[in-house]
């Protein structure tokens, strides 16, 4: 981790406990503290202590199918303990992604989780589309939110909500395929991304320049997608 953080990796090592801490963020084992752009964040569950418990795997990006997670041993990256009451805060959670991206370069990294979407994704493209994301390109879906089929044939997300308080879900039948669907979903997960919660109805051009509608359900939590 010293070796990285020396290489322009756009954090620094800001503290390394012994094995005589007494702080309250002991009891989790060896860690570090790490800060990059003026936010710390904790490494938990480094080699010398417990690993950190094995995130759900919900969806894989990349990763070799028979995987298996459970042989696996975790670190957790996480918001130090006084970012703990804004950690869903933008700025917060772009650094922390931004931080994972450089760090998934780390030797014997097979994959990186993203718990808010229980995506897992090779190192090299969550840090790809990470990196592209942090420098102004589009939001990076299927790294830091996942797209599932409903029972009814809908197309939903998950992750999201981390960044805009609310879920997509594209209706079932919009689009003449699975490809096309898939299509119109990451321009919507960037827009919404982009634009934030939506409080009323809003019209935008598809792919293929055609009208979609977007509306806020009942409850808000869900922003639902038809052709206009």
């Amino acid at each position: 981790m010293s070796a990285l953080a020396q290489t322009h990796a756009g954090f620094a090592v800001s503290h390394d406990p012994q094995a005589s801490d007494t702080s309250p963020r002991n009891d989790r084992g060896r860690w570090l503290e790490l800060l990059t752009g003026g936010l710390t964040f904790d490494l938990v569950g480094l080699s010398g202590g417990s690993p950190a418990a094995t995130p759900p795997q919900g969806y894989s990006f990349g990763l070799p199918p028979d995987l298996d997670g459970a042989r696996l041993e975790a670190i957790t990256l996480q918001p130090g303990p006084h970012l703990a009451s804004g950690g869903a805060m933008l700025p917060v959670v772009r650094s922390l992604a931004s931080l994972a991206a450089n760090l998934a370069v780390l030797p014997g990294v097979v994959a990186v989780a993203w718990h808010p979407a229980r995506c897992w994704s090779a190192p090299e493209r969550f840090r790809d589309s990470v990196l592209r994301w942090i420098e102004g390109g589009a939001f990076p879906a299927f790294s830091l939110a996942a797209l599932t089929s409903a029972q009814d044939g809908a197309l939903q997300s998950e992750g999201l909500a981390l960044f805009t308080g609310q879920e997509l879900r594209i209706d079932p039948g919009l689009a003449d395929s699975t490809a096309e669907t898939g299509k119109i979903a990451l321009r919507l997960l960037h827009w919404l991304f982009e634009h934030g919660s939506l409080t009323e109805e809003v019209r935008i051009a598809a792919p293929d320049g055609s009208s979609l509608l977007l509306e806020p359900s009942t409850d808000g939590m869900l922003v639902r997608v038809s052709a206009d």
